[in-house]
């Protein structure tokens, strides 16, 4: 049952004033490129520095001002950056704390990463973009190197402001993932490093966190958080801590389970979580099974979740393998990154993603992305590109898209084709997971077109034509993904000036496949259409 004070907790997230409402309104409509700060860009520019996968490798605050063009052109309108306070500095048996999860000190910025005035530049000129900034933060625990001798021996006074035992749980070791007391009071990672864990039902711990995200949002003009490991903090400090920050939060909840993801928003504790739900079922589509459990998850969660236009769709992120790593089919990517971009929800495309990065587990999933040269001709920063620009130009054009969920036009083992958008404004997108060894076939879409409609086909630039019920045919080959949008509904976007018609492969109206984006397209003019 729901305790009194999570009741008024919650009430208190619902009816916290116009700021938190605008806000999740504003977020709904971005799409987010996650980065880690060490791993995006260094201040001098270099690209051919070497980095050790648990060591610092030098990317700052001032690397990333320097470089958001190359995000802000594939279309993004917020960044997510890894946290930005002072971390251990101590070199353990798992690295360094490069990352950022390893806090000491609250009040205090990670030198690392810049200085002061770095971080401010950086927010400055993303705002100036008309772009949002989401700081990710860590209210679990504290960190302190650890010799692996149990119990850990840790000097709280080091801790700021936590710098007493009386403000953590006693030492225990989290062996019971289903039991919420023991993953929510018992400390994590139990190896290397001591992450002290920070006992959130205190009065103390709760009014002090409250003061210093509120301080830390006004301070630096944060628009909105990613709480980490939220799931391993207690119900009734998360709704009082995200009133606190007066800003929109995705929450980490890692978990596939319906109903202990969606309570989270059900009772009032989150806004938003990262789409966990999504992405166990996609990545098994994707690596030999079907999609129809993806749709019937969907389904699932539209049902046990108060809102999925605030959960974030992603299908990498920096604690979470490669997509690539499971199999580096350039089409199956093409296919992932397409869910993510037009999905429900707030597209989230972790760094690196857009570059067919392959690594494993942490830390081999956290490359620098200057080992690719920022490459822009890179068939998946062309595809977000355009996924991007459709998305972006749907919402500018119809209120009702955002809030309009996505229908289920076709699910088997091998497709899930969705359409989302009202009447008019609606893209109809087909994923597959056949790879690019995908055979050649044809299949009638039921897209919601008027008769007569033109369709097209904004990946490859082709059009074809609705019937007298909506539909339309759908070539497939290479198992490339297919979006589809009317005509009308892409005027004045710059998607597909001039388009040939749809066939299939076999009678030769290919090389669309190669126009994975606009963005390729305006570069390089009609080249785009002979790439692979």
């Amino acid at each position: 049952m729901q305790s009194a004070a999570l009741r008024v907790a919650a009430a208190a997230l619902a009816l916290s004033g116009l700021s938190i409402a605008a806000n999740i309104t504003e977020w709904k409509s971005r799409s987010i490129y996650q980065v880690m700060i060490d791993r995006y860009a260094r201040s001098d520019g270099s690209t051919d520095h070497e980095c050790e996968a648990y060591l610092f490798c030098g990317g700052t605050w001032e690397g990333l001002t320097k470089n958001l063009d190359y995000i802000q052109d594939m279309g993004f309108t917020a960044v997510q950056i890894s946290p930005i306070v002072k971390n251990m500095e101590e070199h353990t048996a798992v690295g360094d704390a490069y990352h950022g999860y390893w806090s000491v000190d609250n009040y205090a910025l990670n030198d690392k990463f810049g200085t002061e005035k770095d971080f401010k530049d950086l927010v400055d000129e993303l705002h100036k973009r008309d772009m949002l900034v989401m700081v990710d933060v860590v209210v679990n625990n504290m960190a302190q190197a650890f010799d692996n001798i149990v119990p850990p021996k840790v000097d709280y006074s080091k801790f700021n402001p936590f710098n007493d035992k009386k403000y953590f749980h006693p030492y225990c070791n989290v062996t019971d993932w289903d039991n919420a007391t023991d993953y929510q009071d018992c400390w994590l990672y139990p190896y290397g490093v001591a992450l002290a864990d920070l006992d959130t039902n205190s009065p103390a711990v709760v009014s002090e966190s409250q003061k210093w995200i509120k301080e830390l949002v006004s301070n630096y003009s944060i628009d909105g958080l990613r709480i980490d490991a939220a799931k391993h903090v207690n119900d009734e400090f998360l709704p009082q801590f995200v009133n606190a920050s007066g800003v929109f939060a995705f929450g980490e909840v890692l978990t596939g389970v319906t109903e202990d993801m969606c309570r989270y928003q059900s009772l009032g504790l989150l806004p938003g979580m990262p789409n966990y739900l999504d992405y166990y079922p996609l990545d098994v589509a994707f690596n030999g099974g079907s999609f129809e459990g993806v749709d019937e998850m969907r389904t699932q969660a539209k049902t046990g979740c108060s809102d999925v236009f605030a959960l974030g769709s992603f299908i990498e992120n920096h604690d979470m393998p490669r997509f690539a790593s499971k199999n580096d089919d350039l089409a199956l990517a093409k296919n992932a990154m397409t869910y993510v971009l037009l999905n429900d929800g707030i597209p989230t495309v972790y760094q690196g993603q857009e570059q067919h990065f392959k690594g494993n587990g942490t830390p081999f999933n956290r490359e620098p992305l200057w080992q690719s040269g920022y490459n822009r001709s890179a068939p998946l920063y062309a595809l977000a590109s355009t996924l991007n620009k459709v998305r972006n130009h749907l919402i500018q054009t119809s209120d009702a898209y955002l809030e309009s969920g996505a229908e289920t036009v076709r699910a088997d083992t091998n497709h899930l084709c969705l359409k989302k958008g009202p009447a008019g404004h609606q893209v109809v997108f087909c994923i597959n997971n056949k790879s690019s060894k995908g055979d050649s076939y044809q299949f009638l879409l039921d897209g919601g077109f008027q008769s007569g409609d033109e369709v097209i086909e904004v990946l490859g630039c082709t059009h074809t034509t609705a019937d007298g019920t909506g539909s339309f045919k759908s070539f497939q080959f290479d198992g490339e993904p297919r979006v589809y949008v009317s005509r009308s509904a892409l005027q004045d976007s710059g998607l597909c000036p001039t388009t040939i018609e749809a066939k299939s492969k076999e009678s030769g109206a290919v090389g669309a496949g190669a126009a994975t984006g606009l963005l390729a397209a305006v570069v390089v003019g009609w080249v785009a259409l002979f790439l692979a």
